[in-house]
């Protein structure tokens, strides 16, 4: 068994100079946001203020965030505006298809904010991006980031009866703080549709922020549980403070410590961690995609 470095520093003052981020710009920057304003998408990767936004647009990628810019929700992490959203927009996962078959995306991320006045949680729009997604660009592969639908099962089983290619739902923290860092869901319901996804023969993922004051047995205890559910892929990144009225960071982890987190990961049978301070769920997606695909399978490790 891999030993984790209590390797922590109190947080105070200017964040440490591992969490500096590249700069938006460049010709490959400058595609990314002619395309995505153009086709009048949003991202969450502008919507969550992601470190990593001029890295991965000068690559050429983006997270598609769909059923609007309002999140029903008001996380104490997220920087994603909350309120009351818009009517849908039916005409969404139409555009959404045409905007992936148009960029030539070899792995592409959707994601969507959560949507808890709608009776099915916005589950049919999913259903139907994920089917003309996968019809208008047959070779790309389509990882969906989900929110958990308040539990409804046939909400659920609309996403994954749509066969994405990762489902991923992020657990966020550990049990623990988990009613403070999430606003209306809960630890346990999150276990369980990663679960049922697994069950139904989805390949998923799972993600967790650290500095929000978890112990390390604690970190320990959650991957457990998310390999026990069948999660193939897990993400380990620093939490940042978005704006003075979010949950403040508590700690710095540094660099050492997320790189014991994935030799530790990848001895619990993860087939991929991606660990480090400004990893983000969709850090080099399509990267894990590939990696998920050439690694071999390790059963659950529990019931």
């Amino acid at each position: 068994m891999t030993l984790i470095p209590t390797a922590v520093i109190r947080a105070q003052g200017r964040k440490p100079p591992w969490l500096r981020a590249q700069l938006p710009g460049g010709e490959g920057y400058e595609a990314t946001r002619a395309r995505v304003t153009g086709l009048g998408l949003h991202t969450v990767c502008e919507e969550a203020r992601c470190p990593n936004l001029g890295e991965c647009w000068s690559r050429g990628t983006a997270t598609i965030m769909i059923l609007g810019d309002v999140c029903t929700r008001a996380c104490g992490f997220c920087a994603v505006k909350t309120g009351r959203p818009p009517a849908l927009d039916e005409a969404e996962p139409e555009r959404v298809a045409e905007s992936v078959r148009r960029m030539g995306l070899r792995h592409v991320v959707i994601t969507s904010v959560a949507r808890d006045e709608l009776p099915d949680g916005g589950a049919a729009i999913w259903e139907r991006t994920i089917r003309l997604t996968r019809a208008a660009a047959p070779g790309t592969s389509v990882e969906v980031l989900v929110p958990d639908f308040l539990g409804k099962r046939g909400s659920w089983d609309l996403v994954f009866g749509a066969r994405p290619d990762i489902l991923n739902h992020n657990v966020e923290t550990v049990p623990r703080l988990a009613p403070r860092v999430r606003s209306v869901a809960r630890w346990d319901r999150s276990l369980a549709l990663l679960k049922a996804a697994a069950d139904a023969g989805l390949a998923t993922k799972s993600g967790l922020m650290l500095g929000l004051g978890e112990a390390d047995s604690e970190v320990e205890e959650t991957l457990a549980a998310l390999r026990a559910a069948g999660v193939g892929i897990v993400t380990l990144g620093q939490y940042l403070q978005p704006t003075p009225d979010h949950l403040p960071v508590v700690e710095y982890v540094r660099p050492e410590a997320f790189q014991g987190w994935r030799r530790r990961g990848l001895e619990m049978g993860f087939r991929v961690v991606e660990s480090g301070p400004l990893v983000r769920s969709s850090y080099h997606a399509d990267e894990q995609a590939s990696r998920a695909a050439e690694a071999p399978f390790q059963p659950r490790t529990g019931g």
